[in-house]
């Protein structure tokens, strides 16, 4: 592959509902530009873009795949992103690096979650959005439906028909261009005549889109007043500036069908003439500990600019890792040095690398714009800069969802527990939307995600790295408290051969306020315990909050004060008033009213109105309260606050009532007390389990 100039760079993701084609159409595009012979299919495995073995065997694309296509003098990156819910951090990051969205539609199926998705990331960048109808030869396909459908979910968007289809599902013999005003049957590139039945419809469809065009340019607008008319390369421009522009939201729409490769050559040709070239993009950066205000750089990106790029894929396995990245200004060439501002660390880049799927080709150099790969970079994981120590400054990434989905994980040998740290910490660092923590409330590693297909897959990367797990539900983190004032006294008395141990401790236990941290005081009188003594009551009392006392979770909104007390001369020691500290405490706090705190989630969920009277009466019967319910482009949403007990697989439930078309976030909004018959079975779990340990 040759080395391209960064006007002659497109980089443009792929993005859509699970099942819209996005793979499938990465194989048309690279067969329609002669880099293969022969068409992958999805169901054999033998895609470029779905290269990976968990991709394989399931049939679905878990992670960004970068391919690159030479085509009209132009090389087109494409980053074919995920469509499961599940990696929508993957379509983030893609989305970051790449300068417009190519969101798939299903002809049949018409926008769905993952279409809303796309749209609300790319809206997120503020990058221009190219809709592609695709499957329109399929059983009910229709064109018009799908493109009202998205008239009608997303109003604020000017939904502009560029390239119309001929025919549809059985009868679907072409493409019509309503710029060109052309006609393009089967799987040519070489434009014909319209069918004359078809020509009111495309002149309709063209002065659309010159009216689109002329709205974005004064000089075009007054050209079009004047003349009634723009050429074909000022239509082209003014739909890129329109697409660009936030007050007009043009959206340009395209019909193909990837499986017979009819529509796909004037596709790509508009591609290389709808996006913008990768110097025009136009990127904030802050200072490397993220304070600041953002400084952009400005296009055109140049490659004597300094020199910026932002990685946005790790992938790792047996062999060691592939970085990706996107050089938003400078150059870069085999063997350069450069600075990571995220870790504070330098790198030397290897051979540069152009990823085709799997297929590793090596280049010289990376002009600014383009996308390039390195291996067995150590320091330098996703979402960090790569930049020159002088300029030092980094580019920030996307802002992830919160995590919905966890599981606790647990080694299976010694070995594994002494890796699982690291592979965990390896599988996170590539995965942005992935994160770990040892949760103290319960003793347990939990690693959290967006979905349990997401989980289930960085599980068994895991295991590829050397690191055997298994999962099981994680425990809630309840937490425990008091709801009254309550008092207790403890003697501790131990008489062996030799020196004697006592210690008595009168101690108050009060309620606080949950959120405030453990407070204890000393209202002794009179010198009956003295001052080590308290300390050591206190270091007692504190050893307790941690393990708890009724069901083994940490005690909060507590106040513990020693009033009284009595300490003898000789067999007094810190171990027995850490001794009388801790009877006392576990007594004054069984006697004022003990209570357990459950955690309590905000929950959004996002689903068709069809589902709405449901998802209500199911969020219901996990004890929730129903906060709100809104209408937003099209979609019902609901707004509740749900115990997280009762929402620990949600995400399996939800896709199973709505047939994968619901989404939902979550937010911990604060801790309530556990209703008392529940609360009574969590006690009694406890108690029966420390009584099969002893």
């Amino acid at each position: 592959m040759k080395v391209y100039s960064s006007d002659l760079i497109r980089n443009i993701t792929l993005a859509g509902h699970q099942g819209s084609g996005k793979t499938t159409l990465v194989e048309a595009m690279l067969h329609m530009a002669g880099v293969t012979t022969r068409k992958g299919r999805v169901e054999d495995g033998s895609t470029v873009s779905d290269y990976d073995e968990d991709e394989r065997e399931r049939g679905i694309s878990i992670s960004n795949s970068l391919i690159p296509i030479e085509y009209a003098g132009c090389k087109i990156n494409v980053i074919d992103s995920p469509g499961f819910t599940d990696f929508q951090g993957e379509v983030q990051q893609a989305i970051r690096v790449t300068d417009a969205v190519i969101v798939l539609v299903d002809a049949v199926a018409g926008p769905e979650v993952g279409t809303e998705m796309a749209l609300r990331f790319a809206h997120e960048f503020n990058q221009p959005v190219i809709v592609v109808i695709n499957k329109i030869d399929r059983e009910n396909a229709s064109f018009s439906n799908a493109l009202a459908g998205l008239r009608e979910r997303f109003p604020d968007n000017k939904f502009i028909p560029i390239m119309l289809p001929i025919g549809e599902q059985d009868d679907f013999k072409g493409v019509m261009g309503a710029v060109t005003r052309r006609a393009y049957m089967g799987r040519g590139d070489h434009p014909s005549e319209v069918p004359a039945e078809l020509a009111d419809e495309l002149e309709e469809a063209h002065l659309v889109v010159v009216e689109a065009a002329a709205e974005a340019d004064d000089a075009y607008i007054e050209k079009y007043f004047e003349t009634n008319e723009l050429s074909i390369d000022e239509i082209r421009d003014g739909m890129r500036k329109a697409a660009r522009n936030a007050d007009l939201n043009s959206v340009p729409v395209f019909a193909v069908s990837a499986d017979t490769n009819v529509g796909i050559a004037p596709l790509m040709e508009a591609l290389t003439v709808y996006v913008q070239p990768a110097q025009g993009r136009r990127v904030g950066t802050k200072n490397a500990d993220g304070s600041g205000d953002i400084q952009f750089l400005n296009p055109p990106q140049k490659d004597d600019g300094p020199f910026a790029a932002y990685v946005f894929k790790s992938y790792t396995d047996k062999f060691g890792t592939l970085t990706y990245f996107r050089i938003f200004s400078g150059s870069l060439k085999t063997n350069d040095v450069a600075w990571n501002p995220n870790t504070e660390q330098e790198e030397r880049l290897g051979q540069l690398l152009v990823m085709r799927g799997k297929e590793q080709i090596q280049v010289a150099e990376l002009h600014a714009g383009d996308i390039g790969v390195v291996a067995k970079l150590r320091n330098t994981r996703t979402g960090d800069t790569l930049t020159t120590k002088s300029y030092g400054r980094m580019i920030p990434g996307p802002a992830f969802p919160q995590p919905v989905y966890s599981v606790a994980v647990h080694p299976r040998t010694q070995s594994d527990s002494a890796k699982m740290g690291q592979v965990l910490s390896a599988v996170s660092d590539s995965d942005r939307t992935l994160r770990w923590e040892q949760v103290a409330a319960t003793r347990e590693t939990v690693l959290e995600g967006m979905g349990s297909i997401q989980i289930e897959i960085a599980i068994k990367r895991a295991e590829r790295l050397g690191c055997g797990m298994d999962t099981t539900v994680p425990k809630v983190p309840y937490q425990e408290t008091v709801t009254r004032t309550a008092t207790a006294t403890y003697r501790h008395k131990k008489q062996t051969g030799g020196a004697g141990q006592f210690g008595e401790v009168q101690l108050r236990v009060e309620p606080t306020d949950p959120s405030q941290e453990f407070e204890f005081k000393s209202e002794v009188v009179g010198g009956s315990v003295s001052g080590p003594f308290i300390q050591s009551t206190e270091k007692g009392v504190r050893s307790v909050l941690a393990d708890g006392v009724i069901a083994g979770y940490p005690v909060v909104g507590v106040r513990a004060v020693i009033f009284d007390g009595k300490e003898h001369p000789v067999d007094s020691k810190d171990i027995a008033f850490q001794i009388a500290g801790r009877g006392a405490f576990r007594e004054a706090f069984a006697n004022a009213g003990p209570a357990l705190l459950e955690p309590i989630m905000d929950i959004e969920v996002i689903i068709p109105e069809s589902n709405m009277g449901d998802i209500i009466s199911d969020l219901t019967t996990r004890r929730g309260r129903v906060a709100g319910m809104d209408t937003i482009a099209g979609r019902s949403v609901v707004k509740a606050q749900v115990p997280l007990s009762e929402i620990q697989r949600y995400s399996n439930d939800l896709r199973s009532m709505t047939a994968g078309r619901g989404v939902f976030t979550l937010a911990l909004s604060g801790y309530e007390r556990v209703p008392s018959h529940i609360a009574d079975q969590i006690i009694a779990a406890y108690k029966k389990s420390e009584q099969e340990e002893n």
